[in-house]
């Protein structure tokens, strides 16, 4: 497995589009191209782009069927990522109860 790039992570997550293909690939499972095209109102190199942008950040994985490559969610990845972000960032004295309370006050 190649070597997670954090910074590399949240730059790919940084863009919506690029989140919306990555929940498409992880709800729907493997896609190509075109079928992605149809999803979005923009054009097939974009989607490429986008793709390319994924796969750099080890988040998605392809395969060659032909004319057509189909991309997948590298799910594996995705947690790992998750996970060193959400260890990093978690306060250590998490207090859930003030938590809850702060979020009754809310509208």
């Amino acid at each position: 497995m190649a070597e997670l790039d954090m910074v590399a992570f949240c730059r790919a997550l940084g863009d919506e589009t690029r989140q919306r293909i990555l929940e498409i690939l992880q709800d729907e499972g493997e896609q190509c191209v075109s079928d992605l095209v149809d999803r979005f109102n923009v054009s097939q190199p974009t989607i490429s782009h986008h793709l390319n942008f994924l796969k750099q950040a080890n988040l998605v994985a392809s395969r060659r069927d032909g004319k057509q490559i189909y991309y997948r969610a590298n799910q594996d990845n995705i947690t790992e990522c998750c996970g060193i972000l959400f260890t990093k960032f978690t306060p250590t004295d998490l207090n859930l109860d003030a938590f809850l309370a702060a979020e009754k006050e809310l509208p």
